[in-house]
Parts: structure tokens; sequence; C-alpha cells
């Protein structure tokens, strides 16, 4: 049970850490056009092409939802000519999360808006706001492009005063932009916390993103996180070392060694020399997967929904199999092979090779537990990690041959063989089988299918560790298992574990947090019925307001970047700050601000500021402003996202992103509050 636990919540990890790289600020790209110029009947037509995977949600998008598109046209020597319209209808769908129809395009989409020439030349600032999610998070997606035009001078309209007038606001989602030439930027971006009411640091606004790479590339966090994988890896190699493939292994070949050997040291180094090619082929493979796949690919597949629901439905199989339904082994032609070779060849050669037909052989008890090392190593994007993963694996495989060779003796206090490693495949399969359940539960929230909400995974959970302990007494056999005539006393301890465990989860079925599973189960936001009321909430939701607060009171402030549309944000907020120590850490040692970037609440003024790529652009929303900050001030453009500075605005943790992982967020509070104390 431990080596799922760490597997499923190092995956949870990884997955979570990679999520930052997986939202593209490039979700949406445009093409904006002028069409018809030197026509009485010109158009802007903007091509919205939507990256596989995200949802781009439409202009009629109803209230409660998602961000719907906004289209703003600052307009010289012309009018508008109706309303913005898109070439094909939109996706409806219902949200679970919000209760609301959403209304989205995927893949691309065209928006098409008619002018009116007022005077023989004009001009068309467009400047378009929006939100695209996939089912890791949501970006704010922003287009723009300065237009301009000539009408033929028989077709100008004859009453040219909207021209200097901006236009009525066409409908609820579309709006004119007011030009603030005074507010423009003389040097460079003009950083909106610097027109604040002269109590603010301008230099809040500094960008910091070289102080987060610093936190993103630490080695002694990388190195944490390689000797996690090791750990794993290890740990599920002690494990394959007590299943019926290779436990009945051991001692076969190491009597083989010392038979074929008349020289101690021989039969020694012919051991080492088999555990080292266990060690070589286990490390190759994890090699060759990242060789074969990249870090990138596996990351995005173990991150993706149709990835999870291969995975759990492997899991069920392996499950399957590990309870007896059949049995899992590779083609015999490759066993007779790998036999074939031992013959023929002799010395180190031929070693290597048993090595190799072990590999082959233990496959069905070894296999399942790879599998989930690998996948879960791989998702890390690190290029190492799943060689790092196969070595700790391998080496926990290998040692025994080698010591039992260098002290024959202790092979006559092995126990032996028997019924005992199928129960311990067995158990393995129960516990397959609820890791697999996690892996439905990604794809069962990312498609909304509603069918493993909080309560019915906690139940399946309940019963499935119920099962193991009812199991472990011997009141349920299956086709491999011998009758248990009588109980040991190393089975009722597991048993009343099991037990225990299962009585632990009761509570979930109500809306307790349950934070030893959190890592593993839906949200809560799934949750039919909850009874748990523990919320967290921001002191402010300003951010220069949260700035002031941390010199005054000598706090950290966590920043929160949110979004009333940003469904993942609910998510982790449910399933992470429900925990009561993060809640008591929130809200004892930081100064939480919560920023919403769908804010509509308008300025007191517009603010025109110009982005790093060199684009110009109208703040004219809290919403508005708030996002900008986090583009420029920490090369983000995506939600959730969690970010601890000192009084200064300077970064003291790395960001934290969209992971329902409890353990790694209270270890992200911790280090920012470490770092605050130095």
């Amino acid at each position: 049970m431990n080596l799922q636990t760490i597997q499923g919540a190092a995956l949870s990890l990884a997955m979570g850490a990679a999520a930052m790289t997986a939202y593209a600020a490039d979700a949406v790209t445009w093409d904006i056009k002028l069409v018809d110029d030197n026509t009485a009947n010109p158009k802007v037509v903007a091509t919205a092409t939507i990256q596989p995977g995200y949802h781009f949600y439409a202009i009629e998008n109803p209230a409660g939802g998602s961000n719907p598109a906004q289209f703003f046209f600052d307009l010289s020597g012309c009018k508008l000519d109706g309303k913005v319209k898109a070439n094909k209808p939109y996706t409806k769908e219902f949200d679970d999360v919000f209760e609301v129809d959403q209304y989205f395009y995927t893949g691309s989409v065209t928006f098409t808006q008619k002018l009116t020439p007022t005077a023989p030349t004009y001009k068309v600032d467009v400047e378009i706001k929006g939100q695209a999610c996939d089912d890791k998070g949501c970006v704010q997606v922003f287009g723009g492009k300065s237009l301009s035009g000539k009408a033929p001078v028989a077709e100008v309209a004859k009453d040219d005063k909207s021209a200097e007038d901006p236009a009525t606001e066409p409908d609820g989602a579309q709006a004119l932009a007011a030009a603030t030439d005074s507010l423009q930027a003389a040097d460079g971006p003009l950083m909106p916390g610097a027109m604040s009411t002269g109590v603010a640091d301008p230099n809040w606004w500094n960008n910091v993103e070289a102080e987060l790479d610093v936190f993103d590339d630490n080695p002694a966090q990388q190195s944490r996180s390689l000797w996690y994988i090791f750990l794993a890896g290890f740990i599920g190699g002690l494990i394959a070392l007590v299943t019926p493939c290779v436990w009945p292994m051991i001692p076969m070949t190491v009597s083989f060694f010392l038979k074929q050997n008349k020289s101690r040291s021989k039969s020694i180094a012919a051991a080492a020399t088999y555990g080292g090619s266990i060690i070589v082929i286990y490390v190759l493979l994890g090699l060759a997967v990242t060789a074969i796949f990249g870090a990138s690919a596996l990351n995005e597949l173990a991150t993706s929904a149709l990835f999870n629901i291969i995975f759990f439905l492997l899991l069920v199989v392996f499950a399957i199999s590990f309870m007896g339904g059949f049995e899992l082994t590779l083609p015999s032609s490759w066993t007779n092979k790998m036999d074939s070779k031992v013959d023929a060849t002799t010395g180190m050669l031929s070693i290597f090779f048993m090595a190799f037909t072990l590999v082959l052989v233990s496959f069905s008890c070894t296999g399942p537990i790879i599998g989930t090392l690998l996948v879960e190593a791989a998702a890390t994007s690190n290029f190492v990690s799943p060689a790092i993963g196969m070595f700790g694996f391998a080496l926990a495989l290998a040692l025994p041959f080698t010591l039992f060779a260098m002290f024959p003796t202790m092979l006559k206090s092995m126990p032996k063989s028997g019924g005992w490693m199928n129960t311990v495949k067995v158990v393995l399969g129960f516990l397959e089988l609820a890791l697999a359940l996690k892996f439905l539960s990604v794809a069962d929230l990312a498609y909304g299918w509603r069918i493993l909400d909080r309560e019915v995974f906690v139940a399946l959970w309940i019963v499935i560790f119920f099962l193991l302990g009812v199991y472990l007494l011997g009141k349920i056999t299956f086709p491999h298992d011998d009758k248990v005539e009588k109980t040991g006393v190393t089975r009722f301890m597991l048993a009343c574990i099991s037990f225990a465990f299962a009585v632990y989860m009761l509570p979930g079925l109500w809306g307790a947090p349950l934070k030893a599973i959190s890592a593993f189960s839906p949200p809560i936001s799934t949750q039919d019925f909850s009874l748990y009321e523990g919320e967290v909430a921001a002191q402010v939701d300003d951010f220069e307001e949260g700035m002031k607060l941390s010199r005054e009171l000598g706090k950290p402030v966590l920043l929160d970047f949110s979004g009333y549309g940003c469904v993942n944000c609910r998510k982790m907020e449910a399933a992470v700050w429900t925990d009561p120590d993060v809640k008591a850490s929130i809200d004892n040692d930081f100064i939480l601000v919560t920023l919403m970037v769908d804010e509509k609440k308008a300025l007191p003024e517009p603010i025109k500021v110009v982005e790093k790529d060199g684009t110009p652009r109208t703040l004219r929303t809290y919403g508005d402003k708030w996002s900008y900050l986090q583009r420029s001030k920490f090369g983000a453009n995506a939600q959730p996202f969690h970010v601890i500075v000192n009084g200064d605005a300077k970064p003291l943790a790395p960001a934290f992103v969209y992971k329902e992982d409890v353990p790694g967020y209270k270890a992200f509070l911790k280090q920012g509050l470490d770092n605050y104390s130095k």
C-alpha cells in the first residue's frame, strides 16, 4: 500500500508541476484584417485559431459562466454597422461547476464587424478580450490591431458626427474604448500601480520573472524530486521481490552461481554481475521510454484526459490479473530466445542474458509496478526521471542476489515460497483497483460526466478497503489462493489497518475533508451533499492594499490570481484550501489577496499600457488591471496562479499553479514563510 500511495501522490505532484508549462499564452491566436477597403461597406474580420483542447467562450456566453468574448473599437472617420457576428454557431454545453449552459468555440472561428465610413479616410483600433479554458486551467485571451482605410468620396456618409463620438454599446458583451491620451506611456509600459494615490510603491509592479526562475531552477528542489522518484522506485522493487514471479528465483539463481563456481569470490562476482545486469536493463528501459517519446510529450500524455482513461483501464486489467483472473505474460518466444542466448554464450555475456530472462519471466508481477512508476516519473518533465525511477526499482530487485551470494548461509533463513506470495499479488490488485479510480476521476472532471463525484469515489474506496480487510481475514478467496485455515498475526494486523482506513473515510460521504486522500479524491465541489463549511476568505481584493497591509502587519502576501469563470480555481480551493492546516496557515500567517482577472468593475479612468511585445492596450476594468499585473510582473497568464511575496513584492517561493495536492501546498506555504523570516 505504501508504494501505491507514494506513486499516486508523486504523480499528482508531477501533473500539477507540469501545469505551468501546459498553460499556453497562445491558446488563441488572432489574424485581424480589414477587408473590402475602398468600398462603402468595409469590414473588420478577426479569425481566432484555438489550440486543441481549449474552449474559447462566445460573445453570447451567459452570465454566471466563463468570460464571454468582448470586442472594443476605437473609431475615427467611421462608425459601426450592426454587431459583431461569428461565422459559425457556438457549441452549447451544461457546466456542472457553474450550473449554467456555456457557449464556446473550438478549432477556429471568424468574427466580422461591418463599418460605415464617414470620412474619406478612417481608422479603427481593434481590441479583443476573452477567456479560453482546457482541462487544466484558464487563460485570458487578448488580441488587437490598428487598421486604416479609404472610402470612395461619393459614398461617405453625410453626417459624420458619429466619427467624433463613441458609438453606443452594441450589446452586453461589447463596448467602445475611450481614448485617454494623457495616460500614454512615455518610456515603455505604463504601470497601473504607479498611478495610484501616491502611497503605492511603483517598484511593486517591477517584473520578477528572474526571481521566480531562481526558485524553479533550484538544484536542491530538483534533487529532492529525483530522490523522491528513486525512493518510489526502490519501494516498488522491494514489493516486486516478494511476488511469486521473483521470490522463488532468488535461491535458485544464487545456488546456481555457488555450484557453478568453486571459488567463493567468483560466485560473488557472478552474482554481482547478475545484479548489475538487472540494473542496466531497467535503466536502459527508463532511458528508452524518454528517448522515444520525449519528456515533454510524456508529460502532455500524463496530463491529458484520454491518457488517464487509458491508464485507468490498464490498472483495472493489472488488478484483475493480480487477483487471478488471467496470467499477464509476455510472448513465450521472447523467453525462449533469451534461454537460447544463455546456452550459446559463456562468461559475463551469459549472465547478462540470464538477467534478461528474469526480467521477461517476472513481467506478470513486475509489469504493473513498472508501468505505474514510469508514468509517474515521466510526468515530471525531467529527462532523467524515468531512468532514476528504474534505477531505484532495479537496485532493490538486484540486491538480494548479490547479498545472498556473499552470505550464502542467509539462504536458510529465507521464508519458504508458498501461498503468502499470492496474497501479496491479490493485495496489490486491490490497491491497483483503488488507484485506477484516481485516473478515471481526472477524465471524469475533464469531460464533465459526473459519474464519479466525490461521494461516489469515497464510497468505492470504502468498499475496496473493507473488502481488502475481509480478504486478509480469509473470508474471500480468489482462484490461486490457498484455503486459510487460521489467520496469522501479520494478516490480522493488516486487516485491522484496512478496516480502520475504510472507517476513516466514512465521514467523507458527508463532506469531511479527508486530507489523507485529498490528492486522490475529486474536489469537494463535486459533492452533492456536504455538511462541511470551512472556507478561506481573502482579506482584500486589491494588490496595493494588500501590499500596504503586509508592511503594516509584518506578514507575507499570498497573491491568488483567480477568476469568476475559472473552473479549476474553484476545484483547487475546494480540494486544497478546505484542509484545516492550510486554512489555518493562510488565515493566520499571510495576507491573502484574491485578484479576479475577469472582474467587470470599471476603473476610475482607463489606463493605457504597452505589453512586452510592444502591443498597446487599454485597461478599462479592475480585471484588466490584475490580468496585466500577472502578465507584466510574473510572466504568467493562467489561473489559478498563487505566488507568495514579501513587503517589496518580491517572490519568496516558486509559483503554485493548479494542483489538487494538499502536502505540496503546505510545503509551498512553509517555504514562503521560512524565506520571509530570513
